[in-house]
């Protein structure tokens, strides 16, 4: 399991043929790629800031939750911060199991969770000027779903 919180880009290919390497018995590797949105040409760019250290660990508990759910035999999350431009990468999960579900639902735990839980800051650069992103309401309903399913086993 391993965490990384970045100002450089990634390789998804390396990081994923990394994976490969490392993990003996897996059935499936699911990668998420979140990218810098440009909405109709409105969105330029985005600065993210993070608490360092904090950040770290908050993903760690993220992961660890993660594994004592589903059977995950490792898991990447490598979070860019620093000034980025539309359509860069901003993050990538990566989730390896023994069967597609459980590296499915893993990564899609780990980025709801990432979303809501993690103490990222995002400033959107835009025609008009610079404005913080406000969470989402549906990234809160996303990672409620999660402990609703929890509860009910």
């Amino acid at each position: 399991m391993e965490v990384r919180v970045q100002e450089q880009d990634f390789d998804a290919g390396v990081e994923i043929a990394a994976m490969r390497q490392r993990v003996k018995g897996a059935g499936a590797i699911v990668s998420f790629i979140g990218l810098v949105r440009d909405q109709a040409g409105e969105i330029g760019g985005m600065v993210l800031e993070h608490y360092p250290g904090m950040t770290e660990k908050a993903l760690g508990i993220i992961l660890e939750e993660t594994k004592n759910r589903w059977e995950l035999l490792d898991a990447l999350v490598l979070h860019r911060v620093g000034r980025l431009d539309a359509q860069d990468q901003i993050v990538l999960v990566l989730a390896a199991s023994s069967h597609r579900k459980d590296a499915f639902e893993s990564a899609s735990f780990i980025m709801d969770n990432l979303k809501t839980r993690a103490p990222f800051w995002k400033k959107e650069i835009t025609r008009h000027g610079e404005r913080w992103v406000e969470a989402k309401e549906s990234d809160e309903l996303a990672t409620n779903r999660w402990r609703r399913e929890k509860e009910n086993g």
